[in-house]
């Protein structure tokens, strides 16, 4: 039996879109579920923050080769302005 949860973020939760993916591959949801959940958060908020549907998309394909990768946080992202009041000024 394989292992199918999807952990969560702080603030937020995994969208189906992303949970699909992370799914999809053991090793790409071993590495999501040993992140932090603030480090879960931060790739939840950096993929459903985008406006295009296009946008969005690469970012999940990016989190996904990222994450096998071993890296655990989006890079050159603020923070989730959910959580950390000091990101905020980076959102309008």
């Amino acid at each position: 039996m394989s292992n199918t949860h999807v952990a969560n973020g702080i603030v937020h939760n995994v969208p189906d879109d992303m949970k699909k993916v992370l799914l999809s591959q053991s090793e790409l949801l071993i590495n999501w579920n040993n992140l932090t959940e603030i480090a879960r958060n931060e790739w939840i908020c950096w993929v459903t923050i985008v406006k295009k549907d296009e946008t969005r998309k690469e970012h999940i394909e990016r989190m996904r080769e990222d994450l096998l990768n071993g890296k655990k946080r989006p890079c050159c992202w603020p923070g989730c302005p959910h959580h950390n009041p000091k990101a905020k000024k980076w959102f309008k």
